[in-house]
């Protein structure tokens, strides 16, 4: 056996220095190595040497590509091709268009542990409606109350933790627990700046995409983000513009669902045949409990999982495993799933198996928490636009320090500003809503992701917004399937639960 190290990640101003060192150097792409692994399956040599090969014949390196990738449609060739790039001055709302995209890796500017200053994007939209005054004042205000809050909030954070705020060198945390709650004033044309690696298959998707945005900022990102690699990687980044599918889609179902909610709602709603369907001007978020709903769940998801580790650990057709799960008593299935559980610490991820079973949700939550949902990339996640009808979410510490009031205000403020832009520049209306701001998500995870999802999000040292609506997911989700969930648990929760649950047993 050999492992052979192929390549790996160096920052482009040493390959810049290098090259400006030897022009003739032609190989200090990607793409070589792209090619090289193109041909393993069709070629004896050892892959090292068809790297070596690739790397002394670039441009037969780039016709390779594009026949193997474009024509005959081995796109996976692409993903060996892999970038990293700065992103910077880009808006809050623009990150969560980018972070649609979920095979790439992203670390953001995180608004819990900088202080920020007064920087935002002002949508070209915006520009162009005439609204950049009042849009530029609202934002100023916004951020002055931002400073404001973090002021107040500070020392209480420091008066209800004093054994923390004791030692020096937990200043940094307890600064960060103010300022996270200080940002939900801040409008998501805040600006944030993220690193983010993705390979060449994706960058390709995620320029066309983008560029097929009613959103000006995206479009304009997709033009800048193919600037910056079209000339590293020419063979693999090649179909950049939206297709009708790109463009037309999103649009064509919207106006569709206009269509189809408008004719049932004049059914007359709650009558016979309107029954259980409010319209949007009732249908807002409700009490808290409404705010995470489980809306599905694998029918006798704790049998299916009981078939799936018979299945794999068996010679038999899942049919069969599936009736034998059935017949088995709740104590039986209970004890295999207890066996597939038994060794598990807190950093270990639930088995394959679970992920057999799902659970799908109804969330109504700021874009704080939203901003923390999205980065769970296992899970399958659709949203509405921000809607000011659902109401915001304000921290408690906010009420604490008797400032809830004067965030109300703002938010009211905010929201004449974005129903002036709705009026002229629909789409760029939500860059004025805050983080508090609240959006309906829908949200289908599996029994694993779940698991996940509660290690990080139940945990303790979690953000107090999410760790709320993910201890509501983790209740839900246990009463569908009890004993596939039975450890489901923050990091700090999880000792504790694992000895109750095996106690006795060793």
């Amino acid at each position: 056996m050999d492992v052979i190290l192929a390549g790996h990640n160096i920052d482009h101003e040493i390959i810049a220095e290098f090259q400006s060192l030897q022009p003739e150097r032609q190989d200090l792409t990607p793409e070589t190595v792209a090619a090289a692994y193109a041909r393993i399956s069709r070629n004896p040599r050892p892959v090292n040497e068809l790297r070596a090969i690739a790397r002394g014949e670039v441009e037969k390196a780039r016709a390779s590509n594009r026949n193997i990738v474009f024509e005959m449609g081995h796109s996976s060739i692409a993903e060996h091709a892999v970038f990293n790039l700065d992103l910077l001055g880009v808006s809050r709302l623009l990150v969560e268009e980018i972070e649609r995209f979920r095979l790439a890796s992203y670390t953001e500017k995180s608004q819990r542990y900088v202080l920020l200053a007064d920087d935002f994007v002002i949508p070209q939209e915006v520009r162009e409606a005439g609204l950049e005054e009042i849009f530029v004042a609202t934002v100023h205000r916004q951020n002055r109350f931002y400073l404001t809050l973090y002021e107040k909030l500070l020392p209480y954070v420091l008066e209800r933790n004093p054994e923390l705020a004791a030692d020096p060198a937990n200043r940094s945390l307890l600064e960060g627990w103010a300022k996270e709650d200080a940002r939900y004033c801040l409008s998501l044309a805040t600006e944030t700046q993220l690193g983010m690696t993705v390979n060449a298959r994706n960058i390709e998707l995620m320029i066309r995409r983008l560029a097929a945005s009613p959103l000006a900022e995206a479009r304009e990102y997709s033009r800048r983000l193919y600037d910056a690699v079209k000339g590293v990687a020419p063979s693999l980044v090649r179909y950049t513009e939206p297709t009708p599918y790109d463009r037309e889609t999103r649009e064509a179902i919207r106006s569709q669902a206009d269509e189809i909610v408008s004719k049932m709602l004049a059914l007359s709603p709650g009558g016979a045949q309107g029954e259980g369907i409010a319209p949007p001007a009732l249908a807002g978020a409700g009490t808290a409990a409404d705010l995470v709903r489980l809306l599905d769940a694998t029918p006798a998801a704790d049998d299916k999982i009981a078939a799936a580790l018979l299945h794999g650990s068996s010679n038999l057709p899942l049919a069969g495993c599936l009736e034998i799960a059935t017949r088995m008593k709740i104590k039986e299935k209970a004890t295999l799933i207890r066996t597939a559980l038994r060794r598990m610490k807190a950093y270990d991820a639930a088995p394959r198996a679970f992920e057999h079973v799902g659970l799908t949700f109804e969330l109504v939550i700021s874009a704080t928490c939203f901003a923390q949902v999205k980065r769970h990339r296992m899970a399958t996640i659709t949203v509405q636009n921000y809607d000011p009808a659902l109401g915001v979410t304000i921290p408690p510490s906010i009420a604490a320090v008797g400032m809830e009031a004067s965030f109300r205000k703002i938010c009211a403020r905010t929201e004449e500003t974005w129903e002036q832009i709705r009026r002229t520049a629909p789409a760029a209306a939500a860059y004025i809503l805050t983080n508090a701001h609240r959006r309906r998500v829908m949200i289908r995870v599996s029994a694993r992701e779940i698991y996940h999802l509660a290690r990080v999000r139940v945990d303790g040292n979690a953000q107090w917004d999410i760790r709320e609506m993910a201890a509501r997911m983790v209740e839900q989700g246990r009463e569908a399937m009890p004993i596939t969930l039975m450890l489901a648990a923050g990091k700090d929760g999880f000792d504790a639960l694992y000895a109750q649950i095996f106690a006795g047993e060793e």
